[in-house]
C-alpha cells in the first residue's frame, strides 16, 4: 500500500491472500485504519483483491473489544489484607474488596503479572474462573464442564487440585476433585490431573511445573480459581541457606510495612538468623521487585502476552536504585547463621548493602550505627528455638540495648502474645500487627515512635497557657 494515506508502506504480499494474514493489522490503532479507508480501497483497483480489500475495510470499521477483566484475589496471611490493599494502591491497582482472607481486584493479564512480580506481602494470587451453586454431583459435573479451562490450562499440562468443603451437601473433597478433574480433561487435550494438593506447602515440591486449581465449597456455593503464581510468593529464589527457625520472606516484608520502614533510617537485627529481615529491607530500600528473578504460572497460560510480561520486568529493572542509603546491620551470635545470611544476601544481589557482625546481644551498640533507627527482630521465644529455656534475661538485655542507643531508636519485635515476657523490656509497647508464624499466633510489638514520645513529653511538661 505504498504511498496511500497515512498507513506505512505495505503490499498485498505483506498481508497475504484472503484472511490468512489479517491479524497483522491489529498492531495499528483502530482510528488510524478508519481514517485511511481510501488507502484500503485502493488495493481493490482492477478487481484483483476484492475479498482482501473488503475484509480490511471491515476490520478498520469494527473496534476491537478489550478482553474482560480478570477476577483476581490476592491471598493474605492473617492481618495482612490491609497492608496488601495499600501495596496494590501504590502499584496503581484499585482493590474492589478487602476481606480478612485477602484482596479482590479486577485486572488485565499485564496487571496480574505486575502484581505477582511486585507484591512483597501476598501469599499467592488467584484468578476466579467460576462460581455457582451445586447441591449434587450431577450439577457440579455439568458446571465444571462449562468452565473456560482453556484460558489457564495449556494442552498437555499437569494439573493439581486443592479442594475444601465447608457447610455444604457436597462435603467429600475427593469426590468433588474427581468431578472437577473430569471437566478439565474433557475440555483440554492431553491434560493430566495428578494427585491432590493437600495444602499450600504441597504445591511447591514438584520437579515438573503443575497448574494449581483451587476449588472451594462453602454453603453449597462452589468457587473455582486458578493459581497465577506457581510456587508460593515468599519463595523469592534467593533463600537456599537456612538457619534455625527461618522467617518467611513475606512475613519479614509485612513487619517492615506495618511499622512502616521506608529505608530512611538505619535498621539493626541482632537475631538475624538467615538474614531474611535485613535482605527484605535492602530489597525494599533499593526498590527491587521481590519476584523479579522468578517465574510464574501465568507465564505458561495459553495466549500469554509474553511481550507485555517482559516489558513489566524491564520496567522493574529500570527502577532499581544503585544502593541503600542507610546502614542495615545483621547480627547473630551463631557463626553458621551469619554464613547463611551472607550466602542468601549474595543470591539476592544485596550483599554489599548489608553489614554482618557475629556477637552476643549485649555487645550490640546502636549508638555506633547512628543516633536514630529501628531495631527490628524476630527474637527467640517459647519452644521455637529456646528449648523452653528461661528467656526473661534475654529480653531484659534487649531493652537495655535499646535504651543505650538513645531516644532516637525504636524497637519492633515479632513475638507471641505473651506480655509477661515482653514486660521484661520495661518499655512502652504498642501492637503494630497481629498475624501467625509457623501456625503460632504472633504480634509485632513496637515501642512508640521517637517523635511521638518527644511530643508526649512536651505536652506533659508544657504549662497551661494563661
Amino acid at each position: 500500500m505504498s504511498g496511500c494515506g497515512v498507513l506505512p508502506s505495505l503490499s498485498t504480499v505483506d498481508l497475504g491472500s484472503r484472511y490468512s494474514s489479517l491479524s497483522c493489522l491489529q498492531c495499528y490503532p483502530i482510528d488510524l485504519l478508519k481514517s485511511d479507508k481510501a488507502c484500503v480501497g485502493s488495493i481493490d483497483k482492477g478487481g484483483k483483491k476484492p475479498v482482501l480489500a473488503h475484509a480490511i475495510a471491515g476490520k478498520a470499521g469494527t473496534p476491537r473489544t478489550p478482553p474482560p477483566a480478570l477476577d483476581v484475589f490476592a491471598v493474605a496471611a492473617p492481618g495482612f489484607a490491609p497492608l496488601i490493599a495499600a501495596e496494590c494502591v501504590a502499584l496503581g491497582l484499585t482493590p474492589r474488596e478487602v476481606t480478612p482472607a485477602g484482596v479482590a481486584l479486577d485486572l488485565t493479564l499485564r496487571e496480574l503479572f505486575t502484581l505477582n512480580c511486585w507484591t512483597r506481602l501476598a501469599s499467592r494470587v488467584l484468578v476466579r474462573l467460576a462460581s455457582f451453586e451445586a447441591r449434587d454431583f450431577a450439577t457440579l459435573e455439568k458446571a465444571a464442564a462449562r468452565v473456560a479451562w482453556g484460558r489457564v490450562v495449556p494442552p498437555g499440562a499437569s494439573v493439581r487440585l486443592r479442594v475444601t468443603c465447608k457447610k455444604s451437601r457436597l462435603y467429600h473433597s475427593d469426590a468433588v476433585a474427581e468431578r472437577v478433574g473430569r471437566g478439565i480433561v474433557g475440555a483440554v487435550t492431553g491434560v493430566r490431573v495428578v494427585e491432590r494438593a493437600r495444602d499450600d506447602e504441597d504445591d511447591d515440591e514438584h520437579e515438573v511445573p503443575t497448574q494449581l486449581i483451587v476449588v472451594r465449597f462453602e454453603h453449597d456455593r462452589c468457587t473455582i480459581s486458578a493459581d497465577s503464581s506457581g510456587p508460593l510468593l515468599h519463595r523469592r529464589g534467593w533463600r537456599l541457606a537456612v538457619a534455625k527457625a527461618p522467617l518467611r520472606e513475606t512475613l519479614a516484608a509485612g513487619m517492615l510495612a506495618a511499622l512502616p520502614w521506608h529505608g530512611d533510617v538505619p535498621l539493626v537485627d541482632p537475631f538475624c538468623g538467615s538474614g531474611t529481615i535485613g535482605i527484605e529491607a535492602a530489597l525494599r530500600a533499593r526498590d527491587i521487585a521481590p519476584g523479579l528473578s522468578r517465574s510464574y504460572a501465568l507465564e505458561q497460560w495459553p495466549d500469554a502476552p509474553v511481550a507485555a510480561y517482559a516489558a513489566v520486568r524491564d520496567a522493574a529493572r529500570a527502577r532499581v536504585k544503585p544502593r541503600v542509603g542507610v546502614p542495615i546491620v545483621l547480627r547473630d551470635r551463631d557463626a553458621g547463621a551469619i554464613e547463611a545470611a551472607r550466602a542468601n544476601a549474595a543470591r539476592a544481589g544485596v550483599l554489599d548493602d548489608l553489614m554482618f557482625e557475629q556477637g552476643a546481644l549485649s555487645d550490640t551498640d546502636l549508638a555506633l550505627v547512628g543516633d536514630r533507627g529501628v531495631l527490628l527482630t524476630n527474637p527467640p521465644y517459647g519452644q521455637r528455638v529456646s528449648g523452653g529455656a528461661d528467656l526473661r534475661g534475654l529480653y531484659a538485655r534487649l531493652g537495655d540495648v535499646l535504651r543505650a542507643g538513645g531516644r532516637g531508636w525504636r524497637l519492633a519485635m515479632l513475638v507471641p502474645p505473651d506480655r509477661a515476657l515482653a514486660g521484661q523490656l520495661r518499655l512502652q509497647l504498642e501492637t503494630a500487627l497481629r498475624t501467625a508464624n509457623g501456625g503460632l499466633p504472633v504480634e509485632l510489638l513496637a515501642t512508640v515512635a521517637p517523635r511521638a514520645r518527644l511530643c508526649a513529653a512536651d505536652e506533659t511538661n508544657r504549662s497551661p497557657t494563661r
